[in-house]
């Protein structure tokens, strides 16, 4: 859990701003869109599938350029 406690003569700009920073850091929007519906492990499997054959083929794209 993201925390960050407001440090004497700092302003909330900076302070929200190294939140934001922690959060990105401990991937806790991940991991609450990871959570956010269950998908049976066979959807689950395919899903990985479809994001490798994805990285696969922008890959080969990328160096056939």
């Amino acid at each position: 859990m993201a925390e960050v406690r407001l440090q004497e003569g700092e302003t909330l700009e900076n302070a929200l701003r190294r939140f934001k920073r922690k959060v990105l850091q401990e991937d806790i929007i991940r991991e609450v869109k990871r959570h956010a519906f269950y998908l049976k492990p066979g959807q689950k499997r395919r899903v990985k599938q479809a994001l490798a054959r994805k990285r696969n083929r922008k890959k080969l794209r990328r160096d056939a350029e």
